[in-house]
């Protein structure tokens, strides 16, 4: 394939991870943690960027020659790549969130031996379990998306369509993740994305007003109003978890911070020091 060809199937492989990843982490929240349909990830459309570089990444990996001699060996080597790229991906995604834009996407700090609440080893051994799904199962059907897709190039039109409207929401989002970080500097603090929206979705419950599954956040003054709000709750639970600590000494620091993180959408620049 020329290099304009190699381009194309990525762009469709992008595509493709990210409409499907969006569906899983939609379905997930709804049947495991958030236990109500939230537009899960950073941008407004139905599609998540870490799957689809994911997706893309994975099929590039698979198609690496290894050779060694033994087919068992290049499939043991294989699988490890992709569970290491798929956890690298996930950490670089997610520290670009934290230190440039303080927002967190995700947060995995009660996790065993996590790296900044970014990684962990559940979740990388998770990714790796994704590697074998991929390598023996969704390889073949993956290549087959491919080898359509080159024989019938005018889907790149429908492609093209969907990355125009991906760039706008891009663009959008930015634009609120800069009012966001904007108020977390101001206060000291790192925004948890999936909880703002789960805390707004709740409020508006709570005043018998339909949330939005799409744009959680539709006006400014809404999301002004709800992260002062959050803050002001933040703010009263630390200083209530301080005097806590001060009367029991025994407290263990794990249960502190299992509190905290059930109760709150921030994390100080303290906390994420001691991270």
């Amino acid at each position: 394939m020329s290099f304009v060809d190699v381009l194309l199937v990525i762009f469709f492989l992008f595509f493709v991870g990210s409409t499907i990843g969006w569906c899983i982490e939609v379905v997930f929240r709804r049947i495991f943690t958030a236990k109500k349909w939230i537009n899960p990830g950073f941008l407004t459309g139905p599609y998540l960027p870490l799957y689809g570089f994911g997706v893309a990444g994975l099929f590039g990996i698979s198609r690496i020659p290894l050779h060694t001699g033994m087919a068992w060996l290049d499939a043991l080597l294989l699988i490890l790549i992709m569970g290491a790229a798929m956890t690298l991906i996930e950490y670089i995604a997610g520290l670009i969130f934290i230190k440039g834009m303080k927002i967190k996407l995700w947060d995995y700090s009660n996790r065993w031996g996590n790296v900044q609440g970014i990684i962990c080893p559940l979740f990388s051994f998770l990714w790796l379990l994704v590697g074998v799904a991929f390598y023996f199962v969704f390889d073949g059907p993956v290549l087959e998306a491919v080898l359509w897709f080159v024989r019938n190039i005018e889907f790149a039109f429908v492609v093209g369509i969907f990355f125009g409207i991906f760039f706008v929401d891009l663009g959008h989002s930015l634009h609120l993740a800069t009012r966001i970080k904007k108020f977390a500097e101001e206060h000291g603090i790192v925004v948890h994305y999936e909880k703002l929206k789960e805390e707004i979705g709740t409020r508006k419950e709570e005043i018998k007003e339909k949330a939005s599954f799409m744009f959680p956040f539709r006006a400014a003054a809404e999301l002004k109003d709800s992260l002062t709000e959050r803050m002001k709750k933040f703010s009263t639970e630390r200083k209530r978890k301080k005097a806590e600590k001060k009367k029991e000494p025994t407290m263990s620091a794990p249960e502190i911070e299992d509190d905290a993180t059930m109760s709150e959408i921030a994390t100080t620049e303290e906390e994420k020091k001691e991270e």
